[in-house]
């Protein structure tokens, strides 16, 4: 049965990729750009593809966007949020615009798509909500704090939820990749104005090895958009889809780092609670 998307973050990298196979198989495809150039780029890269234009940062543009995806299609079935940034400080070198920038697309920008298409969503008992967040959501590392925190909410998000809305035939499902070789380590990166000298030996790493990677990531977008439809069309779907060797390789490490923590203790951390004799 044909299904009608919305992708955002439509012009390059996963997104596009998830665009495209949709389109090819002949589901309705609407992918959000930030341009007219990269509009026309996407309609004439992908047949049947409809390219609306707007930034998800400004006020207003979620709505007016799902309004004309809407309008173009009918009812959405498969809302991907896939526009996001990245970017590179030491916690105490970030700013307040710079902190608040990031959480603006990575956060803000897509509860406002989600409250935007649920609506119709609960009116049909029938929806899929997609959130590309990343596994440094789920294991963070040094100088990216403030990107690992807005993909941490969105995680928290999604897994709330798939909670609220699963009684209404609606699902949800977090995608998590590891690192695709796309432009996010280029012209999507962004960093502080602000250098410590301190943090050189630590947040600052990451600035270097991020650029350093740049081009040489090591998940194909294509082949890890194929995983994402297919999760969308098996029987069950998963509330998180790891990406790539490297995400399953970062999450085992967090997950016993998070065991190790937690039978270091247990025996008496959890016992806590009032006892007959402690109750007041």
């Amino acid at each position: 049965m044909k299904k009608n998307w919305i992708v955002t973050g439509a012009s390059s990298g996963l997104g596009q990729e998830i665009a495209r196979l949709a389109a090819a198989r002949g589901d309705g495809v609407v992918g959000t750009v930030r341009s007219a150039q990269q509009a026309a780029a996407l309609e004439r890269d992908i047949p049947g593809i409809v390219a609306v234009i707007g930034d998800l940062t400004v006020p207003g543009t979620p709505q007016a966007l799902v309004r004309q995806a809407m309008d173009r299609l009918g009812d959405i079935d498969i809302l991907v949020n896939n526009a996001g940034r990245g970017f590179t400080a030491a916690v105490e070198e970030a700013s307040d615009a710079e902190i608040r920038s990031v959480f603006e697309l990575n956060f803000f920008a897509q509860i406002a798509m989600i409250q935007s298409v649920l609506p119709q969503m609960r009116q049909r008992r029938s929806g899929t909500l997609v959130n590309v967040t990343s596994i440094s959501g789920f294991k963070p590392w040094s100088g990216t704090g403030i990107y690992c925190a807005s993909k941490f909410a969105m995680e928290g998000l999604g897994q709330t939820l798939a909670q609220e809305v699963a009684s209404m035939g609606i699902r949800v499902m977090n995608v998590q990749p590891g690192g695709l070789r796309t432009n996010f380590n280029g012209a999507s990166l962004g960093a502080s104005q602000v250098m410590i000298e301190d943090y050189d030996q630590t947040a600052h790493i990451a600035r270097r090895a991020l650029a350093n990677a740049h081009g040489k990531q090591p998940g194909n977008p294509h082949l890890a958009a194929t995983i994402v439809l297919a999760a969308l069309d098996a029987e069950k779907l998963p509330l998180n889809l790891l990406l790539g060797s490297d995400a399953y390789s970062m999450a085992r490490s967090r997950i016993n780092e998070l065991l190790g923590d937690m039978n270091g203790w247990e025996e008496s951390a959890a016992a806590i609670g009032f006892t007959a004799e402690t109750a007041i």
